[in-house]
């Protein structure tokens, strides 16, 4: 679990943080979105116990992040965007390094989270290979292993993908996917794409500040001022197109009209407090319309994100 309450960071006169507060529950993965300076990596800084807050507090797994630095550090795992590596290392050399700096003295119990680690991250292929002989990919592979060496509660990521070929982020996100089933995940990006591939949810900050926070559906339907609902009904086009129209909320019914067979799509608007989905599939159960497609229409996250950050600047 991880809890932010007012948190704030400034450099100088400059408020990168202001005032956060937000909540993570145990086994959600949390997806920071927002444009470069919005405050992400500042805030993952000051909830891994790297930075102190100016003002607010910071909560891991019931510890405050102030008062017992430490032990929330054991409690997490951080991977930096930079993602710093000893170059010289062989892989399981490096990892055998970072099990003792986390406190896993006894060599049998740290060669078998090794061993683990190296199964789990996929790393396999390039035991025996030095990190600075890794492509960027598998630099990333060993960073995550690195930070779940010491099997922690919480992963803190900033920008676990940056910087990498199409394939590599496929392999990364499924990496990912896989870590939610014991971990809390919280991590930051700016690609789109990200956040609807991993995430259960999205806070999107601007300029330090929360904008929106939710489900990337919810966050669609909550900037629309109507819902439009698209569906193709095969019976008679006006005798379709008069039912539609008399359903509770219908705002306004466009497609095929005429005495004959329905061969196209109805857009049927509705405020954006309805969802009329069910009520129409009951109507065409009850007429003995098949229904040959029906979709709800959301803004893309692209234009969420568009409309939330466009009109003021990120922090530092």
């Amino acid at each position: 679990m991880i809890r932010a309450e007012n948190l704030t960071k400034r450099f100088g006169e400059i408020t990168a943080v202001d005032g956060l507060t937000f909540e993570i529950p145990v086994g959600q993965i949390v997806g920071f979105l927002g444009p470069n300076g919005a405050g992400k990596t500042t805030t993952m800084r000051l909830l891994t116990a790297y930075l102190p807050a100016d003002d607010g507090r910071a909560v891991v797994m019931d510890l405050d992040v102030a008062e017992h630095p430490l032990a929330v550090r054991r409690r997490l795992g951080y991977l930096p965007e930079n993602n710093p590596l000893h170059e010289n290392l062989e892989v399981t050399d490096a990892l055998h390094f970072i099990g003792r700096l986390r406190g896993l003295t006894d060599e049998t119990a740290r060669t078998a989270r090794v061993k683990a680690v190296v199964k789990t991250c996929g790393l396999g292929s390039v035991v025996g290979r030095r990190t600075g002989e890794l492509s960027k990919g598998f630099r990333q592979r060993l960073g995550l292993a690195q930070a779940i060496i010491h099997d922690p509660d919480v992963l803190v990521l900033d920008e676990p993908t940056s910087g990498l070929d199409p394939n590599q982020v496929l392999e990364v996100r499924d990496l990912i996917r896989e870590l939610k089933k014991e971990k809390t995940l919280l991590l930051s990006t700016h690609i789109l794409s990200e956040v609807q591939a991993v995430c259960d949810r999205v806070i999107i900050l601007n300029g330090g500040r929360i904008a929106a926070d939710g489900t990337p559906d919810e966050l669609s339907g909550s900037l629309q001022n109507k819902n439009r609902l698209h569906l193709s009904l095969k019976g008679p086009a006006e005798g379709i197109r008069q039912a539609l129209q008399g359903l509770p909320g219908v705002a306004a019914v466009s497609g095929p009209s005429g005495s004959g067979e329905a061969d196209g799509r109805f857009v049927v608007e509705s405020e954006a407090s309805v969802d009329l989905r069910e009520e129409v599939f009951r109507l065409a159960a009850a007429r003995g319309w098949p229904v040959l497609h029906l979709s709800l229409e959301r803004l893309s996250l692209e234009e969420v994100f568009r409309k939330l950050t466009a009109s003021s600047e990120g922090a530092p």
